[in-house]
C-alpha cells in the first residue's frame, strides 16, 4: 500500500449533533468509552498498511489536532510518508474555506499532485465501522478500474438519509441518487472512494470550471458515471453514521450487547487511540454495574445500567446511570439520576438532581429535527444545580452553571444556555 494516499475528510461541524459539536470537530467526538470518532478511520488505515494518511480539517480543529499528534498510536510517526494535517488557509491565490467535500481535497490538489501514489482513497472521518481498505484496494485494481466507490446495504426506511447507488450485473455503477425519498435499491454510499489518481485530479479540475457544487457524492461522482470506470465494492460488516443523536448514542449502545456486530476485542482489527495513563477501575462497596463498558480512571460507588462510562468519571454513592454516555472527567454526585442521557466532559452534576425526568417526550423546541427521541445532552462544563429535574429532549449549553437554570425545573423540550461568552474550545 505505499503507493495508495488517504486523504480523510475531517472538518465537518454537524449541527445535528447538537451541542456535542459545539466546542469540537465531529470527528473528534468522543465514542465508546476511550475511542474518538476519527480512531476508526485512522485504525483502518494502519490495519491495512496505508502509512500515508492526509487529515483535512476546518471546524474547531484543536481537539482533533492535538488527538492525532504525530499519529504514534497509528503507526504514522515515520520520517517517510505518516500523516499530515491539511487546514484551509487565505493568501494571494483564490484558496478560501472548505465548502464541501470535493472543494476541501481541490484545495490541497497541490499535495495531491506531489505525492508519488498511483490511488487516493478518500475517506470521511466520522463513521463508526472497521475495514480493510487493502482490500477493496486490490479489488479496485484488479479491475483496472478508475474509481471505486464503497456501498452497504441500509433499510429501505433509511435511504432518504443516504447517497444511493445502482449497480448492475458486473458491480458497475450506474446510477446515484443523494438523499432520495424512496428507491429501489437500499445500497448506501458510505462516503469512501479509491480514484486513480489522474482521474481524481482531472474530474476535480473540471469541477473547477464549472463551478456547480462542492461535494464527492452530490456532484462529483454523478458526474463521472459513463465517462469512467466506476464501480461498486460491497461492504457487510458494521457500519454507522453517527450524524445524529439517535444513531450516536444507539451505535454506542450497540457496543454492550452481548454479542456487538462491532467487535472492539478483535485483535486482527484493533481500533487505536491515543493513550494516556490510568489507574484501573475502582468499584466501591456498594457499586452495580449491569451490562456497560466502564473505562480505566473510573470510580463508581453507585449504580450503573446499560451505560458507557468514560475514563475519569466519578458516581457517587446512590448515584444511578441509566441508558446513558457520560464523557471523561464527569461527576454524578450522591443520589442524582442520569437516565437516557449524554453528558459530554467535565460535567458536575450535583446531589440529588434528576436528568432524563419523567414521561413527557415532547421534541426539543429549539433543535426538533436533532433532538427527538427522548435522549437529553448535556454540554461540556456544564454545572447541574443540586436537586433541579430536567426533562427528555433538553438541551443543557456548554458551562452553564446555577444562575443559567430559571428554575429547579426544566421542562421536556426546553433549552438551558450560558448567559456568558464561550469559552476558546477544546
Amino acid at each position: 500500500m505505499n503507493r495508495v494516499l488517504a486523504m480523510i475528510l475531517a472538518g465537518g461541524a454537524s449541527e445535528r449533533l447538537s451541542i456535542l459539536s459545539a466546542e469540537r470537530a465531529k470527528p473528534a467526538v468522543p465514542f465508546g468509552g476511550k475511542y474518538r470518532i476519527i480512531d476508526f478511520t485512522l485504525s483502518n488505515c494502519a490495519s491495512s498498511g496505508i502509512c500515508n494518511v492526509a487529515v483535512l480539517t476546518q471546524f474547531n480543529p484543536r481537539s482533533l489536532a492535538q488527538h492525532i499528534g504525530v499519529g504514534r498510536p497509528w503507526d504514522l510517526d515515520r520520517a517517510t510518508g505518516g500523516v499530515v494535517l491539511l487546514q484551509p488557509f487565505l493568501s494571494r491565490s483564490t484558496r478560501d474555506w472548505y465548502r464541501g467535500t470535493a472543494d476541501a481535497v481541490y484545495q490541497n490538489l497541490y499535495y495531491v499532485e506531489d505525492q508519488k501514489v498511483d490511488e487516493v482513497l478518500i475517506l470521511s472521518g466520522d463513521h463508526i465501522y472497521t475495514m480493510r481498505y487493502d482490500h477493496m484496494i486490490y479489488t479496485h485494481r484488479n479491475r483496472q478500474a478508475d474509481v471505486t466507490v464503497a456501498v452497504t446495504e441500509v433499510p429501505l426506511s433509511e435511504v432518504s438519509r443516504f447517497g444511493i447507488i445502482t449497480l448492475d450485473h458486473n458491480e458497475r455503477l450506474i446510477n446515484f441518487q443523494e438523499k432520495p425519498k424512496s428507491s429501489k435499491s437500499n445500497l448506501a454510499s458510505m462516503g469512501i472512494y479509491v480514484f486513480d489518481k489522474n482521474v481524481l485530479i482531472n474530474s476535480l479540475e473540471e469541477y473547477a470550471q464549472g463551478k456547480d457544487g462542492h461535494d464527492f457524492g452530490q456532484d462529483i461522482l454523478p458526474g463521472i458515471i459513463g465517462k469512467h470506470k466506476v464501480y461498486g465494492y460491497r461492504f457487510r460488516g458494521y457500519w454507522r453514521d453517527v450524524g445524529t443523536i439517535e444513531s450516536y448514542w444507539q451505535a454506542n449502545m450497540d457496543l454492550i450487547a452481548d454479542l456487538p456486530d462491532l467487535n472492539l476485542y478483535d485483535t486482527l482489527a484493533a481500533v487505536r487511540t491515543s493513550h494516556h495513563d490510568r489507574p484501573p477501575v475502582k468499584l466501591g462497596p456498594n457499586a452495580q454495574i449491569i451490562k456497560s463498558l466502564v473505562s480505566n480512571g473510573a470510580i463508581v460507588n453507585g449504580r450503573v445500567e446499560r451505560s458507557i462510562i468514560f475514563p475519569d468519571v466519578f458516581i457517587e454513592d446512590n448515584a444511578v446511570v441509566r441508558d446513558s454516555i457520560v464523557f471523561d472527567d464527569a461527576t454524578v454526585s450522591k443520589d442524582a439520576i442520569v437516565d437516557k442521557s449524554i453528558v459530554d466532559k467535565q460535567v458536575w452534576i450535583n446531589q440529588d438532581s434528576h436528568i432524563g425526568y419523567g414521561d413527557d417526550f415532547t421534541p426539543n423546541k429549539e433543535e426538533t429535527d436533532n433532538l427527538n427521541t427522548g435522549i437529553t445532552v448535556v454540554g461540556k462544563g456544564a454545572r447541574i444545580p443540586a436537586g433541579i429535574k430536567i426533562g427528555h429532549n433538553c438541551k443543557i449549553g456548554c458551562w452553564v452553571d446555577s444562575a443559567d437554570f430559571p428554575s429547579q425545573n426544566v421542562p421536556s423540550g426546553e433549552s438551558v444556555d450560558s448567559k456568558r461568552p464561550r469559552r476558546h474550545p477544546l
